[in-house]
């Protein structure tokens, strides 16, 4: 599986980077914008560049850059996805795309979900926590410390078929939409726990 790493210019859990990057987790590293500062900041070189580098303020040089106009439909973000798609990623492992401005989080969890809905897998990682995109029929086995909360959230109209187990409280084959807050704040009981669905899209959100 070829795993590409795509680094945006939100805060983001800088030593999970580093040890994934180090434990050779990522066949290419993009910075997306600003999120070139951060892979500096940690001694990381990316194989690629992109965006319209308003938030950085320049144009970095020295590693292959494709710059875009600041005035576009597609954010550096969306840019940068399609172009791991291009180059055969069949995986992205996003970082600093969640916190900061609001409206851009909603516009990334929206991207990641779109891409994962194409066949890529995706997850995306903030500060303390991650976000798996799941895409029915599938299902995602994970392991957590007792207690640690774990959220499911639809990010289709509807989501069938949802299945918890191995979570505080669980689910058997329900109905989750887009307009609930069901499934915020469960909580590991036991490991692994099994998370499924039929059809849909589900965002998880899951301790680092």
């Amino acid at each position: 599986m070829t795993t590409y790493a795509l680094v945006g210019a939100s805060d983001f859990n800088a030593g999970h980077f580093v040890a994934r990057w180090q434990e050779g987790a990522f066949d290419t590293v993009i910075a997306v914008d600003g999120g070139f500062a951060s892979l500096v900041a940690v001694g990381c070189a990316p194989n690629l560049a992109i965006g319209d580098f308003d938030s950085l303020g320049f144009v970095p040089e020295g590693i292959e850059v494709l710059v875009f106009p600041p005035e576009k439909d597609a954010s550096d973000m969306e840019l940068a996805l399609e172009e791991a798609v291009t180059r055969g990623a069949d995986a992205v492992e996003v970082y600093g795309a969640l916190g900061g401005r609001i409206d851009h989080t909603l516009a990334n969890l929206q991207l990641l979900a779109s891409f994962a809905e194409r066949g890529l897998e995706v997850r995306a990682v903030g500060a303390d926590s991650q976000i798996a995109f799941l895409v029915g029929p599938t299902e995602l086995c994970v392991e957590g410390e007792p207690g640690a909360l774990v959220s499911v959230f639809s990010l289709s109209d509807a989501s069938t078929g949802v299945v918890e187990e191995g979570l505080k409280y669980s689910l058997d084959h329900v109905t989750l939409t887009n307009r609930t807050s069901w499934g915020l704040s469960n909580e590991f009981a036991a490991a692994p726990a099994r998370i499924a669905a039929e059809s849909g899209t589900l965002a998880v959100f899951l301790p680092l």
